[in-house]
């Protein structure tokens, strides 16, 4: 059980505020390789394009993170922060946002299922202009009030709401004036709401910016995944079998960074173009029903539910390792294997052995998030483009929320290259660009070959 919370004040719920001192040295550190978020930053210090917005945004609470809710109150904006996930809090970063910044913050690395979802009613109860999700638990939420289904409401939220009057409810909704998203996993909830019609305000996919999904996707969480499963396990990678579970942006970073660590590496996958891709960059492609045989760590990657189910467990090696990369734990059928089999068994911090048929199974920080429950989540460097177009959605939104229809949006592509060019500038990299011959050939039709 973690620490009585104090959120239903909506004064900040923490762990540990001694703990300050130590988030600011680490956020300090993460800022320092971050100078795009940096130049954003002082920009909006100056022009303060957020001013009198009230922001609500549900994230994994680290370093990164803290340098983004720095920027966001530079620019203005009344910023309460609550994690995306109950394993990714930083606790010192947490107690480092209160007490050097004044920033509201409901996260508690750990916290249990109730707690969790206190602390996102917390965020709602900041009743916020725009919200910022990773996940879209916010909007999420925010659209089970709006459409009246509270009985899909985590039950922290519906007590919450069930107090409300009408109006109050509909008033909550109604002030948001847009929200930005930063996964994957998120923006396909959100894409299939705009579908069916039933989305409220507009949303900016930050997700879908080359800028983020290209380098973080890819490079973020190829690192960072195989940076939790070691130290989660201290395994060798080297000589090992590793089945990655989907072959989109993360998976290709991930199977990538563990055939560079030694590993021979099985991608399974349900697109054939996705596949066909895998299979000419070289991995072999199989069914997971194939590749649970022979594989010794599992990888999710996917965003989708039940990618590894019990039959597959049953055909893993005894001592097989399960992991998960793609945002909610649902990617491993949990609820099976804890039916079926016994445990679990604690054998290192977020490492639970489980006995199925005589075999071990051992499961990464329950099948949350490993690059942020075992690690500190994506490098400073890759995050530093990712917030920017977070900051510059927010921005994006308060200029343009009255002309963006009730849709899922992306960053408008010069602010995406903008994006591009501050990185090179800080990488100390410069590249060419078009002479007025190659402008004019560009945009020519008649000129032949």
């Amino acid at each position: 059980m973690t620490p009585a919370t104090t959120a239903a004040s909506e004064r900040s719920d923490i762990k540990n505020p001694a703990l300050a001192d130590e988030g600011r040295r680490r956020a300090e550190w993460a800022e320092r390789s971050m100078p795009v978020l940096r130049q954003v930053r002082e920009r909006f210090a100056r022009e303060k394009p957020l001013a009198g917005r009230k922001l609500s945004a549900c994230l994994h609470v680290t370093s990164e993170t803290a340098n983004l809710m720095v920027t966001l109150k530079a620019g203005g904006a009344d910023v309460a922060l609550c994690a995306s996930n109950p394993l990714s809090t930083q606790d010192d970063i947490a107690a480092h946002l209160v007490a050097h910044h004044g920033i509201k913050v409901f996260a508690i690395k750990g916290e249990d299922h109730e707690t969790y979802y206190e602390h996102i009613r917390a965020a709602l109860a900041h009743q916020a202009d725009i919200t910022m999700d990773d996940g879209a638990d916010l909007v999420g939420a925010l659209h089970m009030i709006a459409l009246n289904r509270l009985d899909d409401l985590a039950p922290p939220v519906r007590r919450w709401v069930e107090q409300m009057s009408a109006a109050d409810r509909s008033a909550l909704v109604k002030r948001v004036i847009g929200s930005t998203e930063e996964t994957t996993t998120g923006v396909i909830r959100l894409k299939a709401m705009a579908k069916d019609g039933v989305l409220q305000f507009p949303v900016v996919a930050v997700n879908d910016s080359d800028t983020k999904h290209l380098f973080d996707n890819r490079y973020g969480t190829g690192q960072s995944t195989l940076d939790g499963i070691l130290r989660a396990t201290n395994l060798l990678i080297a000589g090992s079998t590793v089945v990655v579970a989907g072959y989109g942006w993360c998976g290709r970073g991930f199977a990538m960074r563990a055939r560079g660590a030694g590993a021979m590496v099985i991608v399974t996958e349900i697109d054939p173009l996705k596949a066909l891709e895998a299979q000419m960059d070289g991995f072999q492609v199989a069914p997971m029903a194939e590749a649970a045989k022979v594989g010794d760590i599992f990888v999710t990657l996917t965003g989708n539910v039940h990618v590894i189910r019990l039959e597959h467990m049953r055909a893993m090696k005894d001592g097989a390792v399960i992991a998960n990369s793609g945002h909610f734990n649902v990617e491993i059928d949990l609820d099976a294997l804890k039916a079926k089999a016994k445990g679990p068994d604690h054998v290192r911090d977020l490492v639970e052995g489980w006995t199925l048929d005589g075999k071990k199974i051992f499961v990464l920080a329950d099948g949350r998030l490993v690059n942020l429950a075992a690690a500190e989540g994506h490098p400073a460097s890759v995050m530093d483009m990712s917030f920017a177009n977070q900051a510059l959605a927010a921005e994006y939104v308060v200029k343009e929320f009255k002309t963006l229809g009730k849709d899922v949006h992306r960053i408008p592509r010069d602010l995406d290259q903008d994006i591009a060019r501050l990185k090179l500038a800080g990488m100390g990299v410069t590249i060419d660009s078009l002479t007025a011959e190659q402008q004019k050939y560009l945009a020519s039709w008649d000129m032949g070959t």
